[in-house]
């Protein structure tokens, strides 16, 4: 029921020498005050506490979470499994392990088929049921491998089997790799300790005329240096390298890096067989220590600049030094549910519901937060959207720079997901949930991983003024709608990057999906003639180039599986028209609009002329057009740079497109491999290969996309760098799928007209209709933020 308001009398400002003021017209001002009121207000009215902390209402999932990780007591059975004698897989355990045993470096969930999900979702289809993946580095084989086993069905029972998880990748050896691609874990680490220990203690006056420091060892308490290497270290697992640079210790050595680089040659199971391959200071290759000795004692090497000693200058807190801001004293803005929560949430099926949306949400130690089935008002959207790729990739003229590739989920970004501060990472009184972590035989909760909080959009989401009025109003009709949004948040912090990821749920059925990094850059020893690679940030330190490009899986089923994906492209056209003959010929646009009919990669058009939008095959509004969601670019939709580098040759395709579209199948549910990221010349799983000339009309796609950002090192990336400016989006905003905007049946809104009077007189009252939504009136208490202990 529409609530009408009384009727705000209007007051007109009198000068004291005037007798009469006439009619205002188009100057308005004095009505200001009268039309910006607080309508609903009352200053009589009881002023309670904001249910600001209240939890969100309870609601029970309609299926039970197929997507979910592997239960904590499943997790430790294929532990006992694998380690089980009768399985034969001869596992040593990691803690007493060495790098000629065979023993189980991961364990994780395998991706459950859609082809199973959808006759459960959607009808009486049984249950899928679930599975683990575990890798196994066996270096106890004749030819040492890292393999990969799928374990199921779960809970293990007589019916569980072991089988190599083959089927999967297509890089022609499936779950396997050579051992020297694997994971270069802490045992690889320690198996070459020795040989590095043995190089740098015999050049301890040599670091210590250069560097200011020395190294012994990663532990030594005689080590005033820290180690580091980069990935990848391999080609295609024939051989294995690391390249090691130096840093100066301490919360910031990412922005403290030195100018020293020892090459090691790592391949095979015997550290006995390893041996340098170089050093590298002031930009010069010596292949021996004694190569660099000679050097030395000539007087050719010296450094131009040194790296502070102390690092306070780096750290993420209060600097007094830099003054202080006038009013910053008055704690800043916050975004409240101040009316209490309009979401529902089955925290055990990880479940969601908001204003006509509902997904669910799941976790893997490997690409971490997932959403699944997402539907706007009972109707799918997208069957998965999913992270699948967090890969970076420097350039520079020193040996880290120039090798440097991460894959993130190499290094379990998923893992990786901690606390978040509540007021400061999310708004006070978001929902938390806590993320579980199964590492080995053992799990661990890292509480208050994930938030969800709904926020002010800060715009409307709709308004119109109804103008050419002769009231003093100046307008027949003014409508503003309030725009909100639900975002689902996590934090990842892999390294020396925070990773912030948003899933943002608006209220007129558009998602939007939006990336931000923060942290400490990997900067690089600064050299006055290698500008080409970054600015000079600090005293001795260089902010190095590099891409970020996070691929994501968008698995679309418009109204079912039967989709399109339809491209239509803005043309500048050529015409004639009779009603201008004295025009001739002359330009204007107009729109080409078609189907994409084969697997292929996409690029996002200059201008912004081309419009990309999934949309089922047969059914249209009632208009008839297509119905189907428009994927709409925004911040830094990029791709990777370099598209045939030696560290990225196959290993990385998928981030070398903005966009590509694939036919859906269960043997492709990733679009890279863990194992990867050391096997850029002959990858466990090539992404190129997807594209095989498949039809995607009328049958079930996948888009892949693109966001990140070329990062322009700066001196403001010191101490971390800013969340406001290191950011990528992208947006799903309903195309045709509906017969009109999706904004009338929301009643957060106002509607205000004029009567009309019966005289010549002007109007003098407004009228507000808020259709029943009253503006809470609330005392706000918030709570100081705390962090929760990982267990």
């Amino acid at each position: 029921m529409l609530q009408r308001l009384i009727s705000v009398a209007l007051l007109l400002a009198i000068s004291i020498n005037a007798a009469v003021t006439p009619p205002l017209g188009y100057n308005r001002q004095a009505l200001l005050p009268q039309f910006t009121r607080h309508i609903g207000s009352n200053g009589n009215a009881t002023c309670s506490t904001c249910s600001v902390y209240e939890p969100a209402e309870r609601v029970v999932a309609p299926k039970t979470n197929v997507w979910a990780q592997i239960s904590p007591e499943d997790n430790l059975a294929v532990w006992n499994l694998l380690h089980d004698p009768a399985s034969g897989l001869n596992l040593t355990d990691p803690s007493t392990a060495i790098l000629t045993d065979n023993y189980v470096w991961y364990i994780d969930t395998v991706h459950v088929n859609k082809s199973e999900v959808l006759p459960y979702l959607d009808g009486d289809g049984a249950k899928p049921g679930s599975w683990a993946r575990a890798i196994i580095f066996e270096g106890g084989k004749a030819e040492p491998v890292s393999q990969e086993y799928i374990i199921g069905p779960l809970p293990v029972s007589g019916e569980t089997t072991i089988q190599k998880l083959d089927y999967l990748y297509n890089g022609g050896t499936g779950g396997s790799i050579p051992f020297n691609g694997r994971y270069f874990d802490q045992k690889r680490v320690d198996a070459s300790e020795s040989l590095l220990v043995s190089i740098m203690s015999n050049i301890t006056d040599i670091t210590s005329a250069l560097l200011g420091g020395v190294f012994y060892g990663y532990k030594d308490a005689k080590s005033t240096l820290t180690a580091t290497t980069t990935t990848p270290t391999s080609f295609d697992g024939n051989q294995a390298f690391q390249v090691i640079m130096f840093r100066l210790p301490g919360s910031a050595t990412y922005l403290r890096p030195l100018d020293f680089f020892v090459l090691l040659d790592t391949t095979g199971t015997d550290a006995s067989l390893y041996k340098l391959k170089g050093l590298v200071t002031n930009t010069r290759f010596f292949p021996t220590v004694a190569d660099l000795r000679t050097a030395f004692e000539a007087g050719e090497l010296s450094e131009e600049v040194y790296q502070p000693s102390d690092y306070d200058w780096a750290l993420v807190k209060y600097n007094p030094e830099m003054g202080t801001r006038e009013l910053e004293d008055k704690f800043a803005p916050q975004s409240l549910e101040i009316g209490g929560k309009r979401y529902k949430v089955d925290s055990q099926q990880k479940y969601v519901e908001y204003l006509g949306w509902s997904f669910y949400v799941a976790h893997t130690r490997t690409l971490g937060v997932m959403l699944y089935d997402i539907r706007f008002k009972g109707e799918r959207i997208l069957y998965e959207l999913s992270m699948q790729e967090a890969a970076a990739q420097y350039g520079g003229f020193q040996p880290k720079a120039a090798t440097t590739v991460y894959h993130d989920t190499h290094f379990q970004l998923g893992a990786d997901l901690f606390p978040l501060v509540e007021g400061f990472d999310c708004p006070f009184g978001s929902t938390f949930w806590n993320v579980t972590v199964h590492d080995g035989n053992t799990t661990t909760v890292n509480p208050n991983s994930i938030c969800i909080f709904e926020s002010d959009a800060g715009f409307p989401l709709s308004r119109h003024r109804a103008g050419d009025s002769t009231n003093d109003y100046g307008f027949a009709n003014l409508g503003v709608v309030k725009a909100s949004i639900l975002t689902l948040r996590s934090i990842a912090t892999v390294g020396n990057y925070d990773y912030l990821f948003d899933y943002a749920f608006h209220v007129d059925g558009s998602l939007e999906i939006t990336v931000r990094a923060s942290g400490y850059l990997q900067s690089s020893f600064f050299y006055r003639d290698q500008g080409a690679w970054g600015p000079r940030i600090q005293e001795a330190t260089q902010g190095s180039l590099h891409d970020h490009v996070l691929t994501w899986k968008a698995d679309f089923d418009i109204l079912g599986t039967e989709n399109n994906l339809q491209v239509t492209e803005l043309k500048v056209v050529n015409t004639t028209q009779p009603w201008w003959p004295e025009l001739g010929e002359f330009e204007q646009i107009a729109l080409e609009t078609y189907n994409v009919e084969k697997e292929q990669h996409l690029s996002w058009a200059d201008n912004g002329q081309t419009m990309y939008a999934v949309s089922h095959a047969n059914a249209t509004n009632k208009w008839g057009a297509p119905r189907g969601y428009r994927i709409v670019p925004g911040k830094s939709d990029i791709r990777l740079s370099t598209l045939n580098s030696p560290f990225s040759r196959h290993n990385t395709a998928l981030s070398k497109a903005h966009l590509t579209v694939t036919r859906q199948h269960d043997t492709e549910p990733w679009g890279n491999s863990v194992q990867n990221l050391n096997m850029p010349w002959k990858p466990q799983q090539d992404f190129a290969k997807f594209l095989d000339d498949e039809s995607v009309e009328g049958t079930d796609l996948v888009v892949w996309f693109n966001l990140g950002m070329h990062h322009f090192t700066r001196s403001e990336d010191v101490p971390v760098t800013l969340y406001s400016e290191a950011v990528s989006s992208i947006m799903f905003a309903p195309q045709n799928f509906f017969d009109q905007a999706q904004d009338g049946d929301l009643r957060n809104r106002r509607w205000y007209t004029v009567p009309e009077t019966t005289d010549s007189s002007n109007a003098t009252t407004l009228v507000s209709e808020a259709y029943g939504v009253k503006l809470p009136q609330c005392k706000v208490e918030l709570q100081e933020p705390t962090l929760a202990r990982i267990g």
